[in-house]
């Protein structure tokens, strides 16, 4: 995928947002991965360079690049199929081609993680994952005195989640928020752990990722941050539509509860203006081009419409 979505604008501000992580709820996995391959394939055809995954129907997640397609049309790059047996200097892959005089291989295997300055019962690692509550606690232990930030993998930006989760992690260690019983946080884990399983496949049940909307909302209702829509649609109607609409960002979880910031709703109406003013380094007059671009889509449509019905009559 490209860092640079709709309008130019980055690809984040544009995908996270809760219209479209109701819909990517509410529909079938089969129509979100249907959706989000055309998406992805509006850029290039992932196909015709070679990128298309052997099973893409397991959703992983998306490289961001914007350079991989442009290296791969003028050559200096080369997609090969899988590497079947390596010798000295060569590499023969299963498609039976062979290259030669090969000088270095990157092996990109990820990472591991650990916590060798910790016991193992107070975190364990298996298959490169952390049984946590809400990927912070431990449920085993008798008080809430330990958590673990930032260990986890949204779809999204990292700072937003980890703040949130900062914020929840200090009122829980002064006693403003309390924890469920253990046998509540076993099943908790239990049940996303399946519902990692069913969106990503059992290759991928061992990762930490999440529906970064819906995380955020999570933790900001336990700290009695995450905004009151049904209130604010009677209250604040234009600011329910941004927030519903619009980016899903930090200051959406400023304006109730504890932190708030008398800033958060401006800051929210202004997101896009502030994206944007670093790119303002050139002034350039309004343009009359808008007026006649909705003249020709009315145009247009009219002529669908009577084309319709001559349709209709010629039949």
């Amino acid at each position: 995928m490209s860092r640079i979505s709709e309008d130019g604008y980055p690809w984040d501000s544009v995908f996270h947002t809760r219209f479209r992580s109701m819909l990517r709820n509410v529909l079938p996995q089969t129509v979100v991965k249907w959706m989000i391959e055309q998406q992805m394939n509006r850029w290039f055809n992932h196909e015709n360079y070679g990128l298309e995954p052997q099973n893409k129907y397991v959703m992983k997640e998306p490289v961001l690049n914007d350079d991989l397609p442009s290296r791969v049309l003028y050559g200096a790059i080369k997609v090969k199929s899988t590497v079947k047996e390596l010798t000295e200097t060569s590499a023969i892959f299963e498609d039976g081609t062979v290259e030669e005089n090969i000088d270095v291989i990157v092996f990109a295997t990820g990472y591991t993680f650990s916590f060798p300055f910790l016991e193992d019962s107070l975190v364990k690692v298996e298959n490169n994952m952390v049984s946590l509550y809400k990927y912070i606690f431990p449920a085993h232990l008798e008080k809430s005195t330990f958590a673990c930030i930032g260990l986890i993998q949204p779809l999204g930006s990292i700072f937003p989640t980890a703040e949130l989760q900062a914020r929840w992690v200090t009122r829980v260690f002064k006693g403003l928020c309390s924890l469920p019983s253990e046998r509540t946080m076993m099943m908790d884990m239990i049940k996303r752990n399946e519902k990692r399983i069913d969106l990503f496949g059992k290759s991928q049940s061992q990762t930490l990722q999440t529906n970064y909307v819906d995380y955020l909302d999570e933790l900001a209702l336990e700290i009695g941050a995450k905004p009151d829509f049904c209130s604010l649609l009677f209250k604040d109607p234009k600011l329910a539509v941004r927030l519903y609409f619009g980016p899903c960002n930090s200051y959406q979880y400023r304006l109730v509860g504890p932190g708030q910031w008398e800033g958060a709703r401006s800051a929210i109406f202004t997101q896009k203006q502030r994206i944007l003013k670093p790119l303002k380094t050139r002034s350039l007059k309004n343009s009359s081009n808008f007026p006649v671009s909705i003249l020709l889509k009315i145009l247009g449509l009219l002529a669908v419409v009577v084309a319709f019905f001559c349709q209709l009559q010629w039949s």
